[in-house]
């Protein structure tokens, strides 16, 4: 599994770093070092962005026909494929992942999203012709942004690189990537990918760096476009930056998703459901359905069903195939989680199950038990802010416009499901809420096809689907006078 971690990749080209610093990649497991990497400095931003303005100003992959573009992405998707056993095991290793995960969601779900893309590039309209009010013939053009500066965190670093780059270059732009220090592994071993891709020189560069690096390249003059998937604090520093110079910016961040349960839903089948939404990855997901709403007249039959649920999960090893819950990604991770379930206890909440302290069995690692309170109220901060973790509030509610009301009195609108035996009921309290993506009788299921984000304190922007490739592209339009209107003019000019 070794990757190239002393040099760089700038521009399609394995290079020396700027610097000697170096970042450290601790395994959350066994909190041993796992490797280290070259750390970017604001001169290597410089070197990389430099390298993408010159390849999109005056290089040829702009201007490469879009059956080209998609060619070379499918070769890149063909050279991943070979290396995803690979990178699964350097997710795990990296973020504690449970191995069967990374292997499902970390990797085979980018692997198909390059596909994904290419197929939704092959019908995209890159170019339109439209009958104009007037009489003039409108042609439509959708061309790419410029230089992309694509910023992304830890928790699914293949899947949110992916979802940025792959886009952007078959929109024709080119492309600055900063992975998050926790997880620069896996970055650097798609680095690789690319080089035996045979892109054109200075069309991707990938520079793992700390919280300054990406400031840095998010306030850079060369960059274009900006898009960043991260916290809903750095966000709004990221828009910032990005509007004193009027570039484009697309924003995923944080969520606080509410799973609404109707009272004709089997308990059972609602446990499995948000086990499977939530939990995953150890609950470090942005989409995760955190908040479960359940009717007052059987909320002890959805509570113990989620809690008997929560409780049979296999906590551990994230590299045996058999665990389901691995550690947190860092020890200031598990602090973090672990002063919510204290929170959670003295703003009166009940434990159900989980706790603070260790699982069962483990002495080390960065692990918190999964843990499911109820007798909550959407008012508590375990109720309200995103945790990151494993861990679920049930709150009861009175009747269904009571429970549309808790799941928009929320700072974020990313996701949220409901879960019902009438799917056109589902259907109706889906439209209901106001957030970017929902689930039927499941969490979110991240199609390739349909676009994902959020609204509110969740961000803007769409990824995935055709609205995926719409964020890397500027449109123009031309119009083109009518014949009658030239012959006209050129009558009048010989008068």
């Amino acid at each position: 599994m070794a990757v190239r971690g002393d040099e760089l990749f700038i521009g399609g080209t394995w290079c020396a770093p700027s610097t000697d610093r170096r970042i450290e990649v601790i395994s959350p497991h066994t909190e041993t070092t796992v490797g280290h990497v070259a750390a970017a400095a604001p001169a290597d931003v410089d070197r990389a962005v430099g390298a993408a303005r010159e390849a999109f100003d005056t290089g040829g992959w702009p201007r490469t026909s879009p059956a080209g573009r998609i060619d070379a992405v499918r070769r890149l998707a063909a050279n991943y494929a070979r290396r995803r056993s690979e990178m699964a095991e350097l997710i795990t290793s990296e973020i504690g992942a449970p191995i069967s995960f990374s292997q499902r969601a970390q990797v085979a779900l980018p692997w198909s999203m390059i596909n994904a893309f290419c197929d939704l590039a092959q019908t995209y309209p890159w170019r339109e012709a439209r009958p104009g009010r007037y009489g003039s013939d409108i042609q439509v053009l959708r061309e790419p942004v410029g230089v992309v500066g694509a910023v992304v965190p830890w928790n699914m670093p293949q899947f949110l690189i992916v979802t940025k780059l792959i886009p952007a270059l078959l929109a024709g732009c080119t492309v600055v990537v900063k992975p998050a220090p926790e997880s620069p592994l896996n970055a650097l071993l798609l680095a690789e990918v690319i080089a035996e891709s045979g892109l054109p020189p200075g069309v991707v560069s990938v520079l793992p760096g700390d919280g300054s690096v990406g400031e840095y390249l998010v306030g850079h003059r060369g960059v274009d476009k900006v898009s960043f998937t991260g916290s809903t604090a750095a966000g709004r520093a990221v828009a910032t930056a990005c509007a004193a110079d009027l570039r484009r910016v697309s924003l995923e961040l944080g969520g606080k998703s509410a799973a609404i349960v109707l009272d004709d839903a089997d308990p059972v089948v609602v446990a499995a459901g948000v086990r499977s939404a939530s939990l995953s990855n150890s609950g470090q997901i942005c989409n995760a359905l955190t908040r479960v709403l359940v009717p007052r007249s059987r909320a002890g039959e959805f509570t113990d069903a989620l809690a008997a649920e929560v409780s049979a999960l296999v906590v551990g090893d994230p590299t045996d195939g058999a665990t389901q819950v691995g550690p947190l990604v860092a020890r200031r991770q598990q602090q973090r989680v672990t002063g919510y379930l204290e929170q959670g206890v003295r703003d009166g909440a009940r434990v159900v199950t989980g706790g603070t302290g260790m699982p069962d069995g483990l002495d080390r690692g960065w692990y918190v038990k999964p843990t499911v309170f109820d007798r909550a109220d959407n008012s508590m901060t375990i109720a309200r802010e995103e945790i990151f973790g494993p861990v679920l509030t049930v709150v009861a509610y009175d009747n269904e416009d009571e429970a549309v009301a808790i799941a928009n009195d929320s700072d974020y609108g990313l996701a949220g499901s409901v879960f019902t035996a009438d799917t056109d009921r589902g259907l109706a309290v889906g439209a209901a809420i106001r957030t970017g993506t929902f689930g039927v009788n499941q969490g979110y299921t991240m199609d390739p096809f349909a676009p994902f984000g959020g609204v509110k304190s969740s961000g803007y922007g769409r990824e995935l689907g055709r609205e995926g490739i719409d964020g890397y592209v500027d449109t123009k339009s031309i119009s083109v006078a009518p014949k009658q209107d030239l012959a006209t003019a050129a009558a009048g000019k010989g008068a």
